[in-house]
């Protein structure tokens, strides 16, 4: 428990924080999720159409610092890899 009127203000605020980055990071995977499984069930059509809703998710969460620039890149780049795959072999 905190001993100071700041530090209880700071762990208040961390709470917040993390349960606002829990939520946001659920949303990703939830969207990178989608996408996979539509993939799997050669339902590619779909999968290209929320390819940029979720492309755009990533980057927002990416600026707001919720993860790392570059693990956005990462996803997107896996994302797009596995669509155009799909496209390419249906």
């Amino acid at each position: 428990m905190a001993n100071t009127k700041s530090a209880a203000k700071r762990a208040r605020q961390a709470l917040k924080r993390r349960m606002r980055n829990r939520m946001a990071k659920s949303q990703i995977r939830t969207a990178m999720k989608k996408i996979r499984r539509w993939v799997e069930e050669n339902k590619v059509e779909e999968a290209k159409k929320f390819l940029p809703e979720a492309v755009s998710l990533i980057q927002r969460k990416a600026d707001k610092g919720i993860i790392h620039k570059n693990t956005a890149a990462r996803y997107v780049s896996k994302l797009t890899r596995l669509i155009n795959k799909a496209s390419a072999n249906a």
